[in-house]
């Protein structure tokens, strides 16, 4: 990955609400390349709202986000990362390669071709196969099989392991531990319990506000 050694992300000071309701506040935490966080904390507490902040997709009331030592807006951040979250983000109307072959127009390639990153998911055959016809743990499969044929150094997942049996669970931990011990990065939040060695993991607890 392009200049990974050097990747850092700082949150500064993040704040939410939701509804009127104060989601967190004051928050700050730092990864950098090799590192993982884990978002813990009961339903409520704002973890999938801090993570589409991160992703962009909604704005904080207060705080900033830092790449590389610039803020997000004005670096490569948002080319840099890479998000999946609760859905799987693909066309259920087009076939596991045409959505991997979109993925890959949107993005840089990574170390994956199309067909490596499909048997690395567990899904070689699987082509000409429209999405509507997977079953869950084949489309969670195919949504991070985007991860790998992409380059991003920063992986943002929202419950990675939903759907997923023991084999897809193992599975993904392996991609998740790759990364990271290549200088990737991840932040994420699971209610699976990680125990992956390699990981070199923080952990944030939110504690929902009332």
């Amino acid at each position: 990955m392009e200049n990974v050694q050097h990747a850092t992300l700082e949150v500064r000071d993040l704040s939410c609400f939701r509804d009127e309701r104060l989601l967190f506040s004051a928050l700050n935490f730092e990864v950098e390349a090799g590192q993982s966080l884990l978002l813990e904390g009961a339903n409520g507490s704002g973890k999938t709202t801090l993570l589409r902040i991160l992703c962009g997709l909604r704005e904080a009331d207060s705080g900033r986000i830092i790449w590389c030592g610039q803020p997000a807006e004005a670096s490569n951040y948002y080319r840099d990362m890479a998000y999946v979250g609760h859905a799987d983000g693909t066309k259920k109307e087009l076939t596991v390669l045409e959505n991997l072959k979109f993925a890959l127009a949107l993005g840089v390639p990574g170390k994956y071709q199309i067909d490596q990153a499909l048997d690395k998911v567990k899904l070689a055959g699987f082509d000409d196969n429209p999405v509507h016809t997977l079953s869950a743990g084949q489309k969670r499969r195919l949504s991070l099989a985007r991860l790998l044929i992409t380059q991003n150094v920063l992986w943002i997942l929202d419950e990675p392991f939903t759907s997923l049996d023991k084999q897809g669970i193992a599975l993904i931990e392996s991609l998740i531990t790759d990364h990271i011990s290549h200088g990737g990065m991840a932040v994420l939040t699971s209610h699976h319990d990680l125990r992956m060695a390699d990981l070199n993991l923080k952990r944030i607890h939110l504690q929902a506000c009332h």
